[in-house]
């Protein structure tokens, strides 16, 4: 107000005359500047600083919904443990109640679902199968144990592979599974080693001696092995026979004697009796016997060779002599 007084006089004094002059600027009243005291740091316990409780007091916290929000925190994996038991449990204990009722709805669903199956072209029409020699399909086709309607879907393929192996001259088998409707079975057989001839029937084994299928014509180039015991200890008399290729030559048969000891027998009808023990220097000697004096080659039905250093023989009987004495 003052400065807008001061513009009027101003403007209404005339030129050449002198302005009036202005009042003092009043004076401006400060309050004293009083020094502060040290400053005196607070205690952590402000209650006890400033001499009296919190106007609000602090409420504890408990009760059983913090308890269980500390265990979910501090134990959730063991929770969710205990809690997976505890439903499995619930579940296993009500299926084992209602389990006819639940069976039955299974066998019902599962009948269903295999109609809806074959309709749909999953059942299993073909089944191919190589690698048979020995085996016949039949045996193969009653292990796999497909009947009318099977789908190829629920289809065991390796229990099927476990019943095919059981079969005597399959080694291995692979069974896979070609979808629709088809099924490749893949066979490896045993191989046979020889043949056994027990009880009047003849045998394929393998090399552990185990029969694994009857032997036929075809098989007439496997060395045959007679008697009681003869499988289990075949392969090691084999291969010591065919360590001298003129011993083998015309070599019919190994006859297992008393389960203790061996006969060869030739195709001529000529029988060779070796030890119990020292097969080995017996064979040899009569090899050496064969290739100095062809022993094997003159006219005897008997060579007995029991006797270590001795060698005892057995001309052949013809009829025509009997009837000359």
């Amino acid at each position: 107000m003052q400065q807008v007084r001061r513009l009027e006089a101003f403007e209404a004094a005339p030129s050449g005359t002198a302005l009036p002059k202005s009042p003092p600027a009043p004076l401006i009243q400060r309050a004293d500047i009083r020094p502060i005291s040290n400053v005196v740091p607070i205690s952590r316990d402000r209650s006890m600083t400033l001499g009296r409780p919190f106007p609000v007091p602090v409420r504890k916290r408990g009760g059983k919904l913090v308890t269980l929000g500390n265990l979910w925190v501090l134990h959730r994996k063991l929770v969710v443990r205990v809690m997976a038991l505890v439903i499995a449990v619930l579940v296993a204990g009500g299926l084992y109640i209602f389990r006819e009722d639940v069976g039955e709805a299974a066998a019902v669903v599962g009948e269903f679902a295999g109609d809806q199956m074959a309709v749909a072209g999953f059942s299993i029409q073909s089944i191919e199968i190589d690698g048979l020699k020995l085996t016949r399909e039949t045996d193969v086709a009653r292990a796999l144990g497909i009947a009318a309607g099977d789908v190829s879907l629920g289809y065991d393929v390796e229990a099927a592979r476990l019943r095919v192996e059981e079969i005597p001259s399959i080694e291995t088998a692979t069974i896979r599974k070609i979808y629709p409707d088809r099924l490749v079975v893949s066979i490896t057989e045993r191989e046979p080693m020889a043949r056994w001839r027990i009880d009047g029937a003849t045998m394929l084994i393998d090399g552990s001696g185990s029969p694994i299928a009857p032997a036929s014509i075809d098989d007439g180039e496997l060395i045959l092995v007679i008697g009681e015991g003869a499988g289990d200890d075949a392969l090691p008399m084999i291969n010591l026979v065919q360590r001298y290729p003129d011993l083998s030559f015309d070599l019919a048969a190994l006859n297992r004697v008393g389960d203790r000891r061996w006969d060869l027998i030739f195709y001529s009808g000529l029988r060779v009796l070796l030890p119990e023990t020292g097969v080995v220097d017996a064979l040899s000697r009569l090899n050496d016997y064969q290739l100095e004096y062809q022993l094997l080659n003159r006219d005897l039905d008997l060579i007995d060779m029991r006797v270590a250093q001795y060698v005892a023989v057995r001309p052949t009987v013809r009829e025509e002599e009997d009837d000359s004495q």
